[in-house]
């Protein structure tokens, strides 16, 4: 996204600016490593935040309004708990279930049977123009565009179930190439090139090339 000017580091920045980043950091690790949450669902909880806060709080604070978001969703603490504590707890109006529209069951939780890799190095694709309620690790910019399978990295739990409490499901990932013009237009450089890992459902054969070349992906 375009608009938000030059990213400025800080000069010997700190791990953390305060004590209370610190601890929440440990905090968020501890609730990780007993299996409270994992990150894809902690990145779309950072992702619903209200835009206008989200741009205007610090990194931890959206570290802090996840973990917030998930202990009331999932109903650990509840929002007059947080009330009475003297905290102003997150305005959670849509639940990773109810976008869903599933159930946390023994069965979701359960890993599917491994997936055989649909592509192999050198088929040429196109990713699908998905815009999902939930969570996604496909870029805005890569959709339904053309690229080339360069590698296959083998399983990796998918984002956009796990972030939803629907299981891992694990599938093949890859590493696709995209020409910059592809993405970005004749001002790009004719010859860059933007590599990107993608799962397997992020993709589909690039039929119009295929017909293009006789058959031949």
């Amino acid at each position: 996204m375009h608009g938000f000017g030059p990213v400025v580091p800080e000069e010997n920045e700190p791990v953390f600016h305060a004590e209370w980043e610190r601890r929440l950091a440990g905090l968020t690790f501890s609730l990780a490593a007993a299996g409270f949450t994992n990150s894809d669902e902690f990145r779309y909880a950072v992702e619903r935040m209200e835009p206008a806060r989200y741009l205007s709080t610090t990194y931890y604070e959206h570290w802090l309004h996840a973990i917030e978001t998930l202990l009331i969703e999932k109903g650990t603490l509840t929002r007059n708990e947080f009330i009475a504590a003297g905290v102003v707890p997150p305005q959670v109006s849509v639940s990773r279930r109810s976008v869903a529209g599933i159930e946390r069951r023994k069965s979701d939780q359960a890993e599917q049977p491994a997936r055989r890799a649909g592509f192999k190095r050198g088929n040429h694709v196109v990713t699908r123009n998905i815009n999902p309620v939930g969570h996604t690790r496909m870029p805005r910019y890569v959709r339904g565009k053309p690229g080339v399978v360069v590698r296959e990295l083998g399983l990796f739990t998918f984002p956009d179930s796990n972030a939803l409490g629907a299981g891992r499901k694990s599938q093949p990932c890859y590493t696709i190439c995209f020409k910059a013009r592809d993405l970005w237009g004749d001002d790009a450089g004719k010859r860059d090139r933007l590599y990107i890992d993608l799962w397997e459902d992020y993709l589909k054969p690039d039929e119009a090339r295929r017909r293009g070349k006789g058959g031949k992906s």
